[in-house]
């Protein structure tokens, strides 16, 4: 695969995702408040509300934790030269530390419990044992990046990825349905039915991996979120019977679908699934992530505005998306793979 095209979809990829978290982040808790309090669609960088339960005060285009996780998880691809359960741990407790995780608002239940528990000596496979929300999802895109094509491989690291915050296999399955259809995304000439359709597989053979854990089918739920974004009616109409029927909370069965159904609805487009993602409300920011993060892999950055970059730079300098999407290019696995000496696939419960 030429290489301008992949170093152009992995940074499609990262910049996708912080696009989708930092436009976002301001969306209220449903449809109806965040269209009230904006006058319609959230067609800019907003700040947070300073009545917003998780992100008041943040300036716009400021990321959240999805974004800032992703880029701790492919840090620690960076430093192992692939995808480890340990490096990610490591990476994770750093970036829990770096951001005073024990006070900050905003970090999901399911990582806050498990890095306590590896902080407190756990070992990885319990630390991430009861761990069933979008956390391993909403940062996975990296994973997705470093698969070009190859979804099974893409399926596998995301398995390693989850353990050590999200090991149920409900997790494991919404984590792997969105890293399979980035590494689809990026073949060129792929549709952006193949792209979901990947996702499906993927999401279904996550489901066979890790302890099993309680929760309905994220592939049945992404099919029925992209029939909803297909059907007939206004788009914002569309929009809140995602909201009623598919859900937006930090439920992996909710917010994935839902990713996938903004994604649809947007045909692929990274701005417009932003701006979608935000209208959805709810979980929006993880679900802007997610989904932006697999349109900017599919589209590649160059289909992401320059005055949507630029800010997203300005209010997030720490994030280094060109030497990141640089490092990726180089791990990238040769063809057949490559396993985690030591790590093996969790039994079925």
């Amino acid at each position: 695969m030429d290489r301008t095209h992949l170093l152009d979809r992995i940074r499609g990829g990262l910049y996708g995702q912080a696009l989708g978290d930092a436009w976002a982040m301001p969306a209220l808790l449903t449809p109806q408040d965040t269209w009230e309090r904006y006058g319609g669609w959230i067609d800019e960088f907003c700040p947070g509300p300073q009545d917003h339960p998780f992100h008041a005060g943040l300036p716009p285009g400021r990321v959240t934790d999805d974004t800032e996780q992703a880029f701790a998880l492919a840090e620690a691809i960076l430093e192992a030269g692939q995808v480890t359960s340990q490096a990610v741990a490591q990476a994770l407790l750093r970036w829990y530390r770096r951001v005073d995780g024990d006070h900050c608002p905003f970090i999901g239940p399911s990582t806050r419990r498990a890095i306590q528990a590896i902080q407190a000596g756990r070992a990885l496979e319990e630390a991430g044992r009861f761990g069933d929300t979008n956390g391993a999802a909403m940062r996975i895109a990296p994973v997705g990046l470093i698969h070009p094509g190859d979804v099974d491989g893409a399926v596998q690291d995301a398995y390693r990825a989850c353990v050590p915050t999200h090991h149920t296999d409900v997790a494991i399955s919404g984590a792997a349905a969105v890293a399979g259809a980035i590494a689809a995304a990026m073949v060129p000439g792929t549709t952006l039915e193949e792209m979901v359709q990947a996702g499906m597989e993927a999401a279904a053979q996550g489901r066979g991996l890790g302890p099993r854990w309680m929760g309905p089918s994220v592939a049945r739920r992404i099919q029925m979120a992209v029939e909803i974004a297909q059907g007939a009616g206004p788009v914002r109409a569309r929009i809140q019977e995602l909201y009623d029927v598919v859900g937006t909370t930090l439920a992996i069965p909710e917010s994935v679908p839902a990713a996938f159904g903004v994604l649809v609805l947007a045909q692929g487009d990274p701005r417009q699934t932003a701006v979608y993602a935000a209208a959805l409300s709810g979980d929006a920011d993880t679900i802007g992530a997610m989904a932006c993060a697999m349109a900017g892999a599919w589209r590649g950055a160059a289909a992401i505005p320059a005055e949507v970059l630029e800010p997203l730079q300005r209010a997030n300098p720490e994030l280094d998306f060109e030497g990141v999407a640089q490092g990726l290019m180089e791990v990238i696995p040769p063809p057949g793979g490559r396993g985690e000496a030591g790590e093996r696939r969790a039994p079925e419960a």
